[in-house]
């Protein structure tokens, strides 16, 4: 019998890292829940054995290395391996640009791009190790068209997708795969506290939206599925945008 993939998710206390470690524990994976609100890894970790699946939670705050180096070891001493990292931890604050300011842009980089880069900095010597290993990178679809009041973030996603494409490259005399989503607008709580300055932005989205509704959770998650499965196995490099066809390129 194959020996169980130990997949490592940050941000996997509430929304779509949440839903990602559900989905990816039903489908026999051990899941390191990392997040920097341990309470919420906790509950997820409570979630999941609820169905009878395995997981663990570790606390992680990815704009320091060093945290992310001691989670990286904990969870190791934990199962022993890291085979699937999902790089789900995001943040933003949606206004003008000319009205940000640098503390939110530091902010935002170091958990939206630099926080990714840390992960991949001290996870992928394990899976070269192993000879196993897949990362799926979650961008933004506001780093592929751009995205009003969220301009900082747009430029840090569309590093993760560049960053994403360059590992893949380095990465595959491994034959590891390196993939990117790029979620459109999701019913998230992190989205219900940045729509809070326009309450018709929900609605208006949704009337934009060919499939006329926000993506869900469980949207997101698929797609990540689909990238660690071995259906995927010749598949890197590759963004993919799940937004019910909001954008189409």
């Amino acid at each position: 019998m194959m020996t169980q993939r130990v997949a490592f998710i940050t941000g996997a206390g509430s929304g779509i890292g949440r839903e990602i470690a559900k989905t990816l524990s039903s489908r026999g994976m051990k899941v390191l829940v990392a997040d920097i609100n341990i309470n919420n890894a906790q509950e997820t970790v409570s979630l999941i054995e609820k169905e009878g699946y395995e997981a663990a939670a570790v606390y992680c705050d990815v704009t320091d290395l060093e945290s992310v180096k001691r989670a990286v070891e904990e969870s190791v001493s934990i199962y022993k391996k890291i085979d699937i990292l999902v790089n789900n931890a995001g943040w933003d604050k949606v206004e003008p640009f000319l009205k940000s300011e640098p503390s939110t842009w530091k902010r935002i980089i170091d958990i939206n791009l630099l926080g990714q880069v840390h992960t991949c900095k001290e996870i992928l010597p394990i899976m070269i190790e192993n000879g196993y290993g897949k990362v799926v990178n979650v961008a933004s679809d506001a780093a592929r068209v751009g995205s009003s009041g969220e301009a900082v973030y747009s430029a840090a996603k569309g590093g993760v997708i560049a960053f994403t494409k360059t590992l893949a490259r380095e990465m595959a005399r491994y034959k590891l795969n390196v993939n990117c989503i790029a979620p459109g607008p999701a019913d998230t709580p992190l989205f219900q506290e940045i729509g809070s300055y326009n309450e018709g932005i929900a609605g208006a989205l949704e009337k934009a939206i060919p499939f006329r509704r926000l993506a869900q959770p469980h949207d997101i998650a698929g797609a990540v599925a689909y990238f660690i499965s071995d259906d995927a196995a010749y598949v890197t490099g590759q963004t993919l945008s799940v937004n019910g066809g909001l954008t189409m390129v």
